[in-house]
């Protein structure tokens, strides 16, 4: 059965008998031919294979594919103008919001306005009231006073003439003198 590595008288496969190497089996002249036949029936069985069934089953994989890519992307482009015609709907919203805030606040600002003016016409109107009325009082108390100051200097020019000279002047003369000097 097996052969023993020494025997001199079995062969192998790898060897030949006169020493060298038989050629490389595909480049022998003789099984050339039938190579060739049965590479040619192999590349028919391997076409008929790959174009009847893996070629329409990636082909129907593609399509779907495509379907589909073209399915999101219209779904894409849908969706995109949705949200385009929400924006533009928001900022339409948003600029008549920031108007109407506009609108109301100039109304406050006017209506706080008048009525500020208002009551800075109610208090001027007081003060000048109190002003009048202030000045009045000075002008009787200016009276009062104008009075009695011809008084007081009339008894301060007596005082004084009397400390001065020593004699009591005369009253008539006394008022002459401080009625003259009053009137300037």
């Amino acid at each position: 059965m097996a052969t023993g590595h020494g025997d001199a008288k079995g062969t192998t496969a790898h060897t030949a008998a006169d020493g060298h190497k038989a050629p490389f089996p595909p480049f022998q002249q003789e099984t050339f031919a039938s190579q060739l036949v049965s590479l040619a029936i192999a590349f028919v069985a391997l076409y008929l294979i790959v174009s009847k069934i893996a070629l329409p089953r990636v082909g129907g994989v593609i399509e779907d594919r495509q379907k589909a890519i073209e399915g999101d992307l219209a779904a894409a482009q849908k969706l995109k103008a949705e949200s385009d015609e929400a924006l533009k709907a928001y900022e339409t919203e948003l600029a008549q919001a920031r108007a109407r805030a506009q609108a109301i606040g100039a109304e406050t600002r006017d209506k706080l306005n008048a009525q500020a003016e208002a009551e800075r016409k109610t208090l001027e109107e007081r003060l000048a009231g109190k002003l009048a009325d202030a000045e009045k009082t000075i002008a009787a108390t200016r009276a009062t006073a104008m009075g009695n100051v011809r008084g007081i200097a009339a008894d301060a020019a007596s005082a004084i003439v009397q400390q001065l000279s020593g004699v009591t002047p005369d009253g008539n003369a006394v008022n002459s003198a401080v009625d003259a000097s009053l009137k300037g």
